[in-house]
């Protein structure tokens, strides 16, 4: 992947602070069988979690029914496929997808950046790590923020 060490980091923070902040956490896996599972370190950022296995690009149908929320904060693996895919499946369901661009890779840069304005042309919200990490927060000086400044640094 394009980027992997940046991308695997930056889900790693996102995962420890929705889970911090009592966020759910929903994971899909393409194939896993043949692709594998979802990496060690972000196995182990998570904690525990039953993964959705999918065959579909789009992760939605998968993971719709965990979701219970009409904000969803994208990330994953590939741009161009699963998670364009997802996020305009999402939207079409009436989600606000907000994709996080440092979180969010493929093999290739070229089809990365496809899909990042694929969906940025159908109105998904684009947003970092850092962007989403305190928006979550919404103020500083709290235990959670504290929290956060540890990751991000």
């Amino acid at each position: 992947m394009w980027e992997a060490e940046r991308v695997e980091r930056n889900i790693c923070m996102l995962a420890k602070m929705a889970l911090r902040l009592g966020i759910p956490i929903v994971v899909s896996e393409q194939n896993p069988e043949k692709l594998g599972t979802t990496i060690v370190s972000i196995r182990e950022a998570i904690g525990a979690f039953e993964p959705c296995a999918k065959m579909r690009f789009s992760a939605w149908n998968a993971v719709k029914d965990r979701m219970g929320r009409s904000q969803i904060l994208l990330c994953g693996l590939e741009a161009h496929i699963c998670v364009s895919q997802t996020a305009l499946d999402a939207l079409d369901e009436g989600k606000t997808v907000f994709a996080v661009y440092d979180a969010i890779s493929s093999r290739q840069s070229p089809n990365r950046q496809v899909g990042w304005e694929r969906m940025k042309g159908v109105g998904v919200l684009p947003s970092s790590t850092e962007a989403a990490l305190y928006e979550l927060l919404g103020e500083a000086g709290t235990d959670d923020f504290r929290a956060m400044l540890s990751l991000v640094k």
